[in-house]
């Protein structure tokens, strides 16, 4: 059982350090999403992915170990969780202790990361409804009425308000 809380705890540290990770990842990805640099979004959103796959390993990892814990512990794997192990350690404090600050740890680094996603989510909203704003400027423009200007032949011209339609006039 020992062994199986040692590498619990273990398992717990690499979980908070890729989190961490994941934290510094998301808070570069703030001012890039600002700025509106495509290319270095990719790279960083590249390179969360990367962290995200290794996160999912040690949960994986972590999850395998409370099945094995539970066992021991002749407990259903599924209600098992984090904090009522800890309060089960009560014979071991010094394992109780470091268990119930990597949980702590955990659960802050992760809540961080949840806010500061939440914020660039919000920017890449705000970003996309800039764009599709002056797609309809856009697109509005180009469907504008015709003039009644008259041409020599006494024709309707029908230019359209607000487009240059980019054709030279000599005459002028």
């Amino acid at each position: 059982m020992a062994s199986l809380m040692e590498i619990l705890i273990d398992t717990l540290d690499q979980e908070c350090k890729l989190y961490e990770q994941l934290l510094g990842l998301s808070s570069k990805k703030t001012p890039i999403i600002v700025s509106g640099d495509l290319n270095a979004l990719a790279n960083i959103t590249d390179e969360e992915q990367s962290v995200v796959a290794k996160i999912q390993a040690t949960e994986l990892a972590r999850q395998d170990v409370m099945r094995n814990i539970a066992g021991v512990l002749n407990k259903d794997v599924n209600t098992l969780k984090l904090t009522e192990l800890i309060q089960l350690m009560s014979k071991r404090p010094a394992e109780k202790q470091t268990l119930a600050k990597q949980r702590d740890r955990l659960k802050l680094v992760a809540d961080n990361v949840r806010r500061v996603n939440d914020q660039n989510q919000q920017l890449l909203k705000s970003s996309l409804e800039m764009v599709q704003f002056e797609m309809n400027i856009l697109q509005s423009a180009r469907r504008s009425p015709e003039t009644a200007n008259y041409s020599k032949e006494a024709d309707i011209r029908g230019d359209v308000i607000g487009i240059n339609t980019g054709r030279f006039d000599a005459k002028q």
